[in-house]
């Protein structure tokens, strides 16, 4: 016969309520403060997809990784990866069991919403030279207005050879802006949307006004940008055409709050969870159990299309050349294989309330949000991982001392969003998300907490080591 419990002890034994989790973990905090000053050099010097992989790959060298070699054989240990485009990455360390056993996977994005230069941006209007943008992915564009902008990209020339450039990092260098009006004449545009309180065609960045000194030129303005831009960089006009030029803010990465817990940047989505998957791959040091794969994409914040996005078949190419070294299946091997999708989730806001649902939101320091499924209203877009899944990775964070917490995207008809699970489940791999909250997701400085930060780190190492 059971024992009889009190009501209070059936709570404690049934009842399950998220916890604050930062102020139980005091011998953590080092640690994760620890985490966040690599985590914020790495968003510094990482404002494009470009830049993130081009830092990849330094910290992969440095790690002794070597460039993939298709049709070679490698051996438990060794460690490989390749850039797709300049703009993706994939890092794997060769694991002791034999790949039809399925690999590890991780995998985030490394490219943000920003405001791309389109191909014939220059123009001069009234004496002020200016940029024309096209905004790439969903930061609400009354954000871009006012704030000091950084411009980086690279020029290809005509025989080949590119030069990259970033302009407005450095304390010394100029910054840009777009203007907006002031209130005194804002009568009108007050009346807009908030969705439309700067409009697309009004995302046009200032980036100069004097002139050549010569009389009757026309264009003055214009012709001087483009004078400063050719004695730096060898650049004419017809360039633009063969560049790819984004325009980011310029602040850098920093701690929030005077007991600096949170850190405060441009581009968490996703690259907090990237820096996480990456440094948890070269902290891996002996042989694994089973191969790991390190996935960088691109082109998520647009729809996972292109050369270097989810859905192209360059990553399925390198992972069927590695299956081929061992005469196994592809499909196979994706059947046995695991997958974390390692994207952020929205955080609740105690100043925006209306829009969430409390009892599932994912909360700052409550640890690493796990995303049964993402999707818009009912569900749609999504992979939605199963409940053996779910329970798959529950032990594996509780046998690591993960802390985790459940979360969902506010309210099921507020809105909603995507990741790139759904794109790793249609290969017929089991797939889950799993990340960082963020609040403030999509805006030009987003928020998030180191305690969180280090636990997505544990989270993933944990995956990696499963």
């Amino acid at each position: 016969m059971s024992e009889k419990l009190t009501a209070k002890e059936y709570a404690e034994k049934l009842l399950y309520t998220p916890e604050y989790a930062a102020d139980k973990q005091a011998d953590v905090k080092e640690k994760a403060a620890a985490f966040a000053e690599g985590y914020k050099k790495f968003m510094d010097s990482a404002k494009t997809e470009r830049e993130a992989a081009v830092v990849s790959e330094q910290m992969l060298l440095a790690a002794g990784y070597k460039a993939f070699e298709p049709k070679k054989a490698y051996a438990p240990g060794e460690k490989v990866y390749f850039i797709q485009e300049n703009k993706a990455v994939v890092a794997a360390t060769i694991g002791q069991k034999p790949y039809e056993e399925g690999f590890r996977l991780v995998i985030a994005h490394i490219d943000c919403p920003r405001l791309d230069l389109r191909p014939n941006p220059l123009y001069e209007s009234d004496h002020m030279s200016y940029f024309r943008t096209h905004y790439y992915g969903g930061v609400r564009k009354y954000q871009w207005a006012t704030i000091p902008l950084a411009i980086h990209g690279v020029f290809t020339r005509a025989d080949g050879s590119s030069v990259n450039f970033a302009i407005g990092e450095d304390e010394n260098d100029p910054v840009f802006c777009i203007t907006d009006l002031l209130p005194h004449l804002g009568a009108e545009q007050n009346e807009r949307k908030l969705s439309e309180g700067i409009k697309g065609e009004e995302l046009n960045v200032l980036i100069g006004s004097d002139t050549v000194e010569e009389e009757d030129v026309k264009e003055a303005v214009k012709l001087n940008t483009l004078i400063l831009l050719n004695q730096k960089y060898g650049i004419t006009e017809r360039d633009f055409t063969r560049a790819e030029i984004e325009v980011v803010p310029a602040a850098k990465a920093r701690d929030v709050g005077f007991d600096r817990s949170m850190i405060g940047a441009y581009g968490h989505d996703d690259r907090v969870c990237a820096y996480a998957e990456l440094k948890a791959i070269l902290d891996i040091e002996a042989a694994p159990e089973k191969t790991c794969v390190c996935i960088l994409a691109d082109k998520e914040e647009t729809g996972s299309d292109g050369v270097s996005g989810m859905q192209s078949s360059a990553f399925e190419c390198f992972m069927e050349e590695l299956c081929d070294s061992q005469n196994v299946p592809l499909r196979r091997c994706f059947a046995n294989s695991f997958c974390l999708s390692a994207d952020v989730t929205a955080a609740f806001d105690p100043n925006f309330p209306e829009v969430s649902e409390k009892r599932n939101d994912a909360k700052l320091n409550y640890g690493m949000g796990i995303c049964k499924f993402t999707g818009a209203r009912g569900k749609s877009g999504t992979s939605d991982a199963s409940a053996e899944v779910v329970a798959y990775l529950r032990k594996l964070f509780a046998d690591n001392g993960v802390v985790w917490q459940m979360s969902e995207l506010g309210k099921v008809d507020q809105g909603g969003g995507g990741t790139i699970a759904k794109y790793m489940a249609n290969r017929n791999i089991d797939t889950i998300d799993a990340g960082v909250p963020v609040m403030s997701m999509h805006a030009p400085f987003e928020v998030v907490a180191k305690f969180d930060c280090f636990m997505t780190y544990l989270g993933v190492l944990a995956a990696y080591k499963a």
